[in-house]
């Protein structure tokens, strides 16, 4: 390739040298350089890779992308440009041949329900036989292929890498959750998404090498319309508003119908809810109107097999829908996923079917359901998914409710003494064990734990071994009870003294129901 068919999108000045010369590979990493390479130089917190400019010359690199001037042999190409970030996002799509152009792309940003909404979205997507490419928290999935991720959001060169992958493997649609340090960090600039979704907004991400304030972390979130041609929010959200304010695309909202419980049990030990969502309701926006899209009459269900809801969309989209994931935040997540959708001329009974069997490693996930009890499986790793989490399994109407949990170790004490607390004061009994201990001793940590939950009066019991913790809730468990493993989900290890070893809470819990079942 010739440098110059690369810089078609790049703003530069320059410095040095022709942008005739011909190059094979986009590099950031001095390790990577060599013959055929662009450098792309960037001033990170910590490095500042313009001090490895001459050893990157010296293992034959000669176009460098600078953010100021350096000194380098007269065959050197020198281009300046005012963010090396945003210049390393362009050249990986021009480098790839701008892969996100050639697939319908959806972004979702928002400080909770991301995953869930993206899988959510990648499940409909299947269900209509599409082939879908999806990266987000639990990594990056396509064709068969699942790797993991550094990021939430990966470097814009390997997210363009992914892209191009998905085109060759025949992919249609390309799913991805964006994080506001995405868009801060220019990861995705360049790319226009063709859906942009907003869930919510919530303190979170705020301190040191994040976001400098809520102004801020609310100011990169809107981002997204910004890079979309079609714009969908959470109507429901308190900064609906602030986000859309200033939307360079027309957004459609969607929203829980306040108001509107079902009068019917749908199945065994449904439950309803009508109003009570975080944040307001649909018909109860600032402006007065309904939400384009609307879920009404929710209804929490509870069966042998199936734990999930159920509830009728309304407004720009009309369907019965019933999500195999428990939680009244699900019917948010699921309302967005059928919302852009709905732009997708796919067939309605595809759309519910996706949803009916959507299953997210780790997220509200369904370990074991039967008439005995329940085993479900969740990432709640602080007091405030904690308490929501348990908060959505009350609503099932459990016996007991049970729940598994320990803390990282190496992590702010606040934490473990708040889910401590909030454990104590919300299920019927508290089963604390080891989490990632990573330099700290178990039993330290779950001392901690109890100082908060002994004073509540809740029952408890300390197995620090988690395999033996969740086997022991699991065979113990009274008929009808819910059982909550959190803290984990989706990550596949333990990490003790700074080696990691395989454990994944799925799987232990398989195996404790296949010998317990005998």
């Amino acid at each position: 390739m010739i440098l110059n068919n690369w810089l078609q999108d790049v703003r530069f000045e320059l410095l040095q040298g022709s942008t005739d010369a011909e190059v094979s590979e986009v590099v950031y990493d001095s390790r990577k350089a060599g013959p055929g390479a662009v450098f792309v130089c960037m001033k990170g917190a910590n490095v500042d890779s313009h001090d490895f400019c001459a050893q990157v010359y010296e293992a034959g690199t000669r176009v460098f992308l600078v953010e100021h001037a350096v000194s380098l042999p007269e065959d050197a190409v020198i281009l300046k440009v005012e963010n090396g970030r945003e210049a390393l996002a362009l050249l990986s799509a021009a480098r790839f041949d701008y892969p996100a152009r050639k697939m319908v792309t959806i972004g979702v940003t928002g400080t909770k329900g991301k995953t869930t909404t993206t899988h959510m979205i990648k499940a409909i997507l299947e269900a209509a036989g599409k082939k879908v490419g999806m990266i987000g928290t639990n990594g990056a999935y396509f064709a068969g292929v699942a790797e993991p991720t550094r990021n939430t959001t990966p470097e814009s060169y390997q997210l363009h890498q992914y892209f191009s992958r998905m085109v060759e493997a025949g992919c249609e649609y390309m799913v991805m959750e964006v994080s506001s340090q995405a868009f801060k960090m220019h990861r995705t600039d360049g790319i226009l998404f063709d859906y942009g979704i907003f869930t919510n907004i919530s303190n979170d991400h705020i301190g040191p090498n994040e976001h400098a304030d809520f102004a801020e972390y609310l100011m990169y979130k809107a981002m997204i319309f910004k890079q979309s041609r079609i714009g969908i929010a959470d109507k429901d959200d308190a900064h609906f508003a602030e986000v859309t304010a200033d939307a360079a695309c027309p957004v459609y909202s969607y929203g829980l119908k306040d108001g509107d419980a079902d009068s019917g049990a749908a199945g065994k030990d449904a439950a309803e809810d009508g109003t009570d969502a975080a944040g307001g309701s649909a018909d109860a926006a600032e402006d007065g109107t309904a939400a384009d899209f609307c879920a009404e009459r929710i209804r929490y269900v509870s069966e042998p097999g199936f734990v999930g809801l159920e509830f009728d969309v309304t407004g720009r989209y009309e369907a019965d829908v019933r999500v195999n994931i428990p939680g009244r935040f699900n019917v948010s997540n699921a309302l967005a996923a059928v919302s852009v959708c709905s732009f997708l001329g796919l067939p309605k009974d595809r759309i519910c079917h996706g949803l009916e069997h959507i299953y997210v490693n780790g997220r509200m996930e369904i370990a074991y359901a039967s008439e005995d009890c329940k085993v479900i499986i969740d990432y709640a790793h602080n007091a405030v998914s904690m308490e929501s989490l348990l908060k959505t399994l009350r609503n099932y109407n459990p016996k007991r409710l049970v729940v598994v949990f320990g803390c990282g170790g190496n992590r702010s004490k606040d934490r473990r003494y708040s889910m401590g607390e909030m454990a104590g004061r919300m299920a019927d009994l508290s089963i604390i064990t080891a989490d990632n201990s990573r330099f700290e001793k178990v039993e330290d940590i779950i001392q901690d734990i109890k100082s908060t939950l002994i004073p509540t009066g809740g029952a408890y019991l300390e197995i620090p071994d988690r395999r033996e913790a969740i086997t022991y809730a699991i065979t113990h468990a009274q008929k009808g009870d819910m059982i909550a493993i959190i803290g984990k989900g989706h990550e596949d290890y333990q990490e003790v003294n700074g080696v990691r070893t395989h454990f994944l809470d799925r799987e232990v819990v398989d195996e404790v129901v296949a010998e317990w079942r005998v």
